[in-house]
């Protein structure tokens, strides 16, 4: 699963200099996509950045391109944690925090994002689950051929 940018497309022109395009051109043919469409991820991302600080993006093997905290967890960790807690309001985020062995402050980012970018961030929380419960049964069903 990737983040999808869906949104409306305009044209625009954009010039870039010649050893920024260099860059560019570079490491899309080394991710196999188009320079267009790694700049709009990238500029999507820096301006995602630049609203919420504390955020940043990486490529995990098993979920895309996912948002996390600078130096981790993933942002959809946090909030599936935070969500899952009986307790409320601070509490909530100092349990969050505890859980994860950070700050409250950067429980605080992830919630940012969260009210920002819900969808994303729940869909990444359902495929999460999906996958658990399909180890899990895999696992139950291994351990019931060795009993």
């Amino acid at each position: 699963m990737c983040t999808t940018l869906d949104y409306t497309v305009r044209p625009t022109s954009l010039r870039l200099p010649d050893p920024v395009k260099d860059r560019l051109d570079r490491r899309a043919a080394s991710g196999h996509e188009k320079p267009s469409t790694l700049a709009v991820r990238l500029i999507d991302e820096g301006l995602r950045r630049d609203d919420h600080p504390g955020v940043s993006f990486h490529d995990s093997p098993a979920h895309g391109r996912v948002a996390c905290l600078a130096g981790g967890p993933d942002v959809a960790e946090v909030i599936d944690v935070l969500t899952g807690l009986d307790a409320q309001g601070e509490d909530r985020i100092a349990e969050t925090a505890t859980w994860f062995g950070i700050h409250r402050s950067r429980v605080r980012i992830a919630t940012g994002y969260y009210a920002a970018f819900p969808g994303e961030i729940d869909q990444q929380i359902e495929l999460r689950r999906r996958e658990a419960a399909e180890l899990r049964g895999r696992y139950e069903a291994e351990r019931a051929l060795l009993e």
